[in-house]
This record gives C-alpha cells, sequence and structure tokens, in this order.
C-alpha cells in the first residue's frame, strides 16, 4: 500500500514525463535537439524522437501500471541518469534550449537530476512498515 502523497508525487512525475516526451514529438522537437550530445552516433532528430517514446512510455507506465510500479521507478530513474549526459553537453557545448541561455542556468539545471532520480525511487516505493 502507498501513502497520498507518493501517489500524488507518481501521478506528477508520470504526468509530467508523458508531457515532456509528446514534446519531444511535436513543439518542442528543436529545443531537445540542443540536448544530444555530438557522441551520440544516431542523428539529433531520431534521439529526441526515441527519447519521446521513451517518455510517454514511462509516463503512462508511472500513471497506469500497479503490480510492477517499483520496476518503473527503477527504470525511470535509469532513464534519468542517461539523459544527465545530454545536459551536461548543453552546458558544456553553451546551447541553448528551454530558456537556458547562460552557462549558470545549464549549469544549475544539473542539480534537478539527481532530484528526478530521487523522485522516481520515492514515489514508486512502499512505505517501510513498522514492526
Amino acid at each position: 500500500m502507498t501513502t497520498p502523497a507518493r501517489t500524488f508525487a507518481r501521478i506528477a512525475l508520470g504526468s509530467m514525463l508523458a508531457f515532456a516526451g509528446l514534446s519531444h514529438l511535436t513543439v518542442a522537437r528543436d529545443e531537445f535537439q540542443a540536448q544530444v550530445p555530438d557522441w551520440v552516433p544516431t542523428d539529433k532528430d531520431t534521439t529526441v524522437v526515441a527519447s519521446g517514446v521513451v517518455e510517454v512510455a514511462l509516463g503512462s507506465a508511472l500513471l497506469f501500471v500497479g503490480r510492477r510500479r517499483r520496476l518503473v521507478g527503477i527504470v525511470a530513474a535509469l532513464f534519468f541518469v542517461a539523459v544527465l549526459p545530454g545536459n551536461i553537453s548543453q552546458w558544456t557545448h553553451h546551447r541553448d534550449g528551454f530558456g537556458l541561455n547562460t552557462d549558470m542556468k545549464r549549469f544549475g539545471r544539473l542539480f534537478f537530476q539527481p532530484l528526478l532520480v530521487a523522485w522516481a525511487l520515492w514515489s514508486t516505493r512502499a512505505p517501510r512498515q513498522s514492526r
């Protein structure tokens, strides 16, 4: 059994991931391409589309999967770790995107990635049972 706070956090994260994924596929495609590192072996658009599909899938899973909720949280956390190099690349290559038009803003954003990892893990974990 989960708590109302964890349920709210999971639904909020799932909704944000699904929205971000849809944005990858539609209105913000160019913005997301600024985050794709040059060393990624596929072209930037393919990478953005693929990550958008993954985000929609993860967001949907966070919203609708019940029995495997913990596994979905772990996969979402791993996804947030996997996209961190893109955020670092955006900062080190001085690429604007999503209003991140200064090095300070791009650097500051890096500190949100661990929070997303923690959010994914916390919101999908059952509270500890007291003995």
